[in-house]
């Protein structure tokens, strides 16, 4: 079950089940403008399980886990890479400058961020932002501005 609840003022929001994650993803794919999506929700709100879908539909074959002690992850898709980051443990905006997050944003290639709230200031000016809330055990409501 795939509902569109609304287009309206750049803000797409959709209610799903994850039997519909693939048509999700594919929606997510073609709404957006920019390739720097940030991913917000509570734990377990399905952050992780969007992401997995979204690479796939980009082409991607490679594994996709969260990227909470390394950080990030890199993976392969049909014209470009993804970086896919897991901002939770990051106790400082420094060593996101340590590790050159800007340089991901500098680059034309897809970047997810997971708990993005640390590095907000350092955010290119054109970005996406994915609200998942958890509705029950199988449904969710994303908002996409």
């Amino acid at each position: 079950m795939l509902i569109i609840v609304f287009l309206k003022s750049n803000t797409l929001v959709l209610d799903y089940n994850l039997d519909s994650l693939d048509s999700v993803a594919q929606a997510v794919i073609k709404a957006v403008k920019h390739k720097v999506i940030l991913f917000q929700g509570a734990m377990g709100a399905g952050k992780t399980t969007l992401i997995k879908a979204l690479v796939k539909q980009l082409g991607s074959t490679d594994d996709v886990s969260s990227p909470t002690f390394s950080l990030v992850n890199t993976y392969q898709a049909t014209n470009s890479d993804i970086f896919h980051f897991d901002l939770y443990r990051l106790n400082s905006i420094e060593e996101a400058y340590d590790f050159g997050i800007e340089d991901y944003f500098d680059s034309s290639n897809w970047v997810f961020i997971e708990w993005p709230d640390i590095i907000l200031t350092l955010l290119p000016d054109n970005y996406h932002v994915i609200s998942l809330e958890h509705i029950d055990s199988n449904k969710r409501q994303l908002t996409l501005k």
